[in-house]
Formats: C-alpha cells, structure tokens, sequence
C-alpha cells in the first residue's frame, strides 16, 4: 500500500507545471518516511523511470525531445492536417510564450529533478536501507539529474540549477550559466561513476539483470562522454568513450536490425534502455507508436510527421540503414517515408523493443570526432568506418581533419536521426543551425531566427519568479 501512496504521490508530482510551484509534500509516506525501507525507496526512483516510458500524452514531457527537436529541426514532416499550434510551433520555429509552446521539456523535467533532489537527501540520510541498494540509489538519482540537466541546458541555455527540494528557495531562482550548470552535471556524473554497479540490476537493486533498464556506471560514463563532446574537451570525451568501447566483452555494435531490441532479446549496444509504461495497452515504444505510418495513412492525432525528404536523399543507395531503419507507405498515390528503427506498433504485442536512450553507435562516433578534433585521424577513420561497416558503407576515403568532420557529422546526421533530438542539438553546438535553418525554416512555412535556436520559458513560471529572464527573441 505504501508504494501505491507514493507512485500516486510522483504522479502528481510529474504533472506540475512549475518549476517554482512544486509544493511541499503534503502526505505521511514522503520525507524520511519513504526512505525507511528499500522497497519504499526503490519505488521513487523506479516512479521516474515510469514517467520516463509513459506514452499516454505525446504532446509533453521529456518522452516527446525526440518529436520536437525532430520537428524544430530537419529531420520530420509535418502533416498537413494538423491543427495543434504545439507541433505546428516547433515545426515551424516559431514557439509562443503565450501559448506555452517549448516549454514542454522544461515543465516535464523539473518536478523529476525535485524527485531526484529528494531522493538525493533522503537516501542520504537514511540509516534503515541495505548497503547496496543505498549506494544504487544515490548513483541513479544523480545520474538522472545529470540526464535531466544536459537537456533543459542544451535547449533552453542558462537554466536555474535546483539542487535541493527547499520549495520556497527554489520558486525565487535566477538563471545559472551554461558553464556552472555543464559543471554540476560533470560532478554529479562522476559522483555517479562510483556508486553505480558495472553490472546490469534488477528492479531488486541486489541481482544481476539481462535487461539493461536501470542505469549504471558505463550509461554515466556514455552521458559523460557525450557532455565532454559538447564542451569541447576532446581528450576527456575520448578517453571515456574508451572505457565502454574496450569492454568488448558488455558492448558490441548489432547487426543492423537488432540494435533497438531489448537488451534481453541480445541487443549489446544497448547501454541505457526505457521500458514503456503502458506496453500492453499501446505498443512496445513510443517511437514506433508516433512514428510508424499505418497503411491508412497520416492523422493529426497519433501519426502526425513522416521523414523529411532532406534527411531520405542523404543515404547512400547501398545503406542498410535506408532500407533497415527507414520505411514508406503510399497513400492516394504519395510516398511518405517514416523512422523504422522500432517496428512494433501494433498494441498489445509481446516486448521486443524498449525505447533505446544511449547506445553504442554513439560513442563510436563521440570518439571518431573527439580524435578528429586532436588530429588523430586514422583513429578518428577507424571509428567511422564501424558504423559505416555495420551499414555496409565503404570505409570513408578523406584523410583532412576539416573533411573528416565533415563526414563525421553527416554520419551522425544518418546514425542518431530522430533520436533524442540528436541533429537538432548537434547543428547548434557545431554552430551549422543558422546556416541550414535559414533554409530549413522557410521550407516549412516559417521565418528562421537565430535566437530561436533556443527555446522559451514558460510564461507562467516568469511571471512567478521575478528573478527568471525570457530567452532573446521572444515576447
């Protein structure tokens, strides 16, 4: 009973919309009381992981980054059909603080981050948990509020950085700089680096799993390696990135068509994976849900973008990755192509497929552009040459930094396309969103802002904080 209390109790947590408004818990099972017996504490934490793989509202929250960066930048089509100024907004870069478009991350982010604050201080402080599952806690909420941090700073920029669950302190918070935010993420990481298991748990915390679901050590450290890429510390980013590509015998790129499987099902690229809270009712990922155009064809509902024709026309004709991950269906004679790394969207079918968060196709290319960066370019070659063997592409010819970069990017562009908003923050941290959103943008009916490149505040949350400023370029 106590856990139905306290799931009820992150429910309507994750629901706030504020970050200045998340209230103080208001029920006997929070505080230390939550954090008295491992079943009661694992519950919290397993709750964010629950929100996480929700599907029931598409238009909110952190499970829609792949959606709205897709739709922000080029890589998805809207339908034509659609009416809801929400993806028509990011579609066409035009986000209303008036109508709370792009604010979705940001009110889905904040109450877990306060959930991870209390997980944070409540397991700390408590002297009734097994040892392990202690430890396991601790790394986990920290390496979530790093994961839920790197997002809200990458698209909304300088962001208030919350670290403990003092409601009133909290709702009167100014911006932190990127550099301080990028900073705490490091630290909480490697904090997280050192508490987590190198093996893979259960939902126990005390046995092995073959399921690859709750992070542990090598997800910080693939999240690490990625954060040492955008800040340009080129050496740290590689030598992460070794310590995962060297453990040949946890991770090994898939073939083609089994690299969104479960890990259980023998996916080993799989280094953090989401499990869909509502599979029996829905389908096996939201991805596939929202992605997979059904012979009947787009609706502006459940199946409102397909791949945009920028994106299709940059495979190579002999990339399995076109004819594997990348499907169509024809409909009153138009062809609309449609991501098909997940292939399951039909409900209530057996789990194949959970929702891949980081994988290892990544880190080889966080590599490969880490060692492109320092010159080393036959390793830099080595590395793309295995994404591009396993999609059966010859290995690259260029053999100049500034050209390998080139091609680097492009790889990324065909590897990551419509996964956790990869293309979009890769054009801004390479500094090419201007350049390809001047074009992209009126393209789709809009104008091309640069300071669109991030997003907006919520108007509700300005009006609450008085310390908080709006975003250049929004009313």
């Amino acid at each position: 009973m106590k856990i139905i209390f306290i799931l009820l109790l992150i429910a309507g947590m994750s629901s706030c919309s504020k970050l200045v408004e998340v209230n103080p818990p208001s029920t006997s099972l929070t505080g230390s009381n939550v954090y008295s017996s491992d079943a009661t504490a694992i519950a919290v934490v397993t709750g964010i992981y629950a929100q996480l793989g929700n599907q029931g509202d598409i238009a909110s929250g952190l499970k829609s980054i792949s959606l709205f960066c897709g739709l922000s930048a080029d890589e998805l089509t809207l339908y034509s059909g659609v009416t809801s100024f929400s993806y028509i907004d990011y579609y066409r870069n035009s986000l209303s603080v008036a109508l709370s478009t792009g604010s979705d991350v940001w009110a889905g982010a904040y109450p877990l981050i306060y959930l991870c604050n209390s997980v944070i201080s409540g397991v700390g402080a408590s002297n009734n948990l097994t040892p392990a599952v202690k430890t396991e806690l601790l790394g986990e909420a920290l390496f979530l509020r790093a994961f839920f941090y790197f997002y809200l700073t990458n698209l909304y920029g300088d962001v208030p950085l919350v670290l403990s669950t003092n409601y009133k302190q909290n709702a009167q918070m100014s911006r932190t700089p990127q550099a301080q935010v990028y900073q705490q993420i490091i630290t909480d990481l490697t904090n997280a680096q050192n508490l987590l298991s190198s093996n893979y748990l259960d939902g126990t915390l005390l046995a092995t799993s073959p399921e690859r679901l709750r992070p542990n050590k090598w997800a910080a450290t693939a999240l690490l390696a990625r954060v040492y890429l955008y800040m340009q510390k080129w050496s740290d980013a590689e030598s992460q990135a070794d310590l995962i590509i060297n453990d040949s015998s946890m991770f090994r790129l898939s073939k083609i068509d089994m690299a969104f499987l479960r890990a259980g099902l023998g996916n080993s690229e799989a280094i953090w994976q989401l499990q869909s809270a509502v599979s029996a009712v829905v389908t096996n990922t939201f991805d596939a849900f929202i992605f997979v155009i059904p012979s009947s064809g787009l609706n502006s509902v459940s199946h409102p973008v397909y791949l945009s024709q920028g994106l299709v026309q940059s495979f190579d004709t002999a990339d399995l990755r076109r004819t594997h991950w990348v499907d169509s269906v024809v409909v009153k004679g138009i062809v609309y192509y449609f991501p098909y790394k997940y292939k399951v969207s039909a409900i209530k079918t057996p789990v194949s497929e959970y929702s891949m968060v980081m994988r290892l196709g990544e880190i080889y290319l966080i590599r490969a552009e880490a060692r492109a960066q320092q010159g080393n370019i036959a390793g830099a070659q080595a590395d793309l040459d295995a994404i591009r063997a396993r999609a059966g592409v010859s290995n690259t010819n260029v053999n100049d930094q500034i050209s390998l970069l080139a091609v680097i990017a492009h790889e990324r562009r065909l590897e990551l396309f419509t996964e956790w908003g990869h293309r979009w923050l890769d054009l801004k941290r390479t500094q090419a969103v201007d350049s390809i959103m001047s074009v992209a943008t009126p393209n789709k009916g809009g104008t091309w802002n640069p300071d669109w490149e991030l997003f907006p505040l919520p108007l509700t949350d300005l009006q609450s904080d008085n310390k908080l400023t709006q975003n250049p370029g929004y009313n």
